[in-house]
């Protein structure tokens, strides 16, 4: 059977991504194509810069998208800043910081892991502690939202460690960016990278990524050529600096998407965004408490934007999974690795962070669940918001 555009139905997106995208940014997709070295598009590129140091919380100067996804961009900053033998401590505490260090791996650096149960902070003191044995790291690296587990992870004292011991310090800001204060700047974070798919909004195929002064020393001062082609940021920073050097061609249409994203975030504010990401996270936390469906992540240490929850016993959760999006048009995500088959992952990230769709999914769930309580569930919510004003 085949497809076409109008049999594609308009789902509610609250997985761990994509989220659902602005009618503006489906809309500056659709603008007439041009070349990507035309004096428009490269107006258009030195706004994406602009507007990404802001969210970013820095002032970068190669800060930019990565022409392919946010996977793309954790690849770009490692192989970028990673020689052979060079040794890296990789913060473990779900799927993408396994995926970091398996990068780390595949380029040759000496890897060194902290580990902590799924679900669960990296503790700095298990940091201090293994940094005693490395001589000379070259870089830590962690992940600020592990989206397999909604753990939210402090970043100060990491940072702090990082800075004694002259380490680069490289985060994963996948799904924390626009979601939560990323401050680059302030933290002392040398690099990072996003993807757009998240809590930006904006349809996956860029990877905003952002180096310091000191990660570009880095670069620059390697004895080797970055083993990637493609990824290696010299050459991509002179197709966007001022040169213009070609190097490919960029995704036209995705950068005039990513651009109305960036600005549909400014026009809303950081802090208010994160504002209500925050809001929404709870009264959907506590709904879903009423029903009887507890978060995984660490208390005090939730990610607002991706709330991971573990399935009741009672209740078989592909076959809900599957009823919520047929019947309610809703999508949640299942869960990773070891959480598989056993968790949740619900997004609320951007444009599907609203009331109606908190209460819309705990509507749902009180109906298909066995003696729960869709009305409860749904009167704790309002309370959070009722409180709120």
């Amino acid at each position: 059977m085949t497809s076409n555009n109008s049999q594609i139905p308009q789902r509610i997106l609250m997985g761990p991504g994509p989220s659902n995208v602005h009618p503006r940014v489906l809309e500056a997709m659709s603008h007439s194509m041009i070349g990507h070295l035309d004096p428009i598009f490269l107006e258009i590129m030195d706004e994406n810069m602009k507007l990404l140091r802001q969210v970013f919380g820095t002032k970068n100067r190669l800060t930019l998208p990565i022409s392919a996804t946010g996977s793309a961009g954790m690849e770009a900053t490692l192989c970028n800043l990673i020689e052979p033998d060079d040794d890296v401590l990789v913060c473990v505490n779900g799927v993408f910081g396994m995926r970091m260090s398996d990068i780390v791996d595949r380029y040759g650096g000496n890897l060194h892991t902290v580990d902590a149960p799924w679900g669960r902070i990296i503790d700095p003191q298990d940091v201090a502690d293994k940094l005693k044995d490395i001589v000379k790291p070259k870089l830590i690296a962690i992940v600020h939202v592990e989206t397999s587990t909604g753990i939210l992870q402090p970043l100060v004292e990491i940072a702090e460690l990082a800075k004694a011991h002259d380490a680069l310090l490289v985060v994963d800001c996948v799904t924390s960016l626009c979601g939560t204060p990323v401050n680059l700047d302030e933290l002392g974070i040398d690099a990072a990278y996003s993807g757009t798919q998240k809590c930006m909004s904006c349809p996956p195929g860029l990877s905003p990524v952002s180096f310091s002064k000191r990660a570009i020393n880095a670069i620059h001062n390697r004895s080797t050529k970055v083993t990637s082609w493609y990824l290696d940021m010299g050459m991509i920073s002179k197709y966007w600096g001022d040169d213009r050097v070609y190097h490919h061609t960029a995704p036209i249409s995705m950068n005039y998407a990513l651009n109305e994203s960036l600005k549909i975030v400014c026009e809303e504010g950081l802090d208010t965004r994160y504002r209500r990401h925050s809001l929404h996270s709870q009264a959907l936390a506590d709904g879903l408490s009423a029903l009887g469906i507890e978060r995984i992540a660490q208390e005090g240490f939730r990610a607002p934007m991706l709330t991971s929850v573990s399935v009741p016993d009672d209740v078989d959760e592909a076959k809900v999974r599957n009823q919520l999006l047929h019947t309610y048009n809703i999508e949640i995500g299942a869960g990773l690795g070891t959480l598989k088959g056993k968790a949740w992952r619900i997004g609320l990230m951007g444009e599907t962070c609203r009331r109606e769709n908190v209460i819309g999914l705990l509507t749902a769930l009180g109906e298909i669940l066995p003696e729960r309580s869709a009305a409860e569930a749904v009167q704790t919510a309002e309370n959070v918001y009722n409180t709120s004003k």
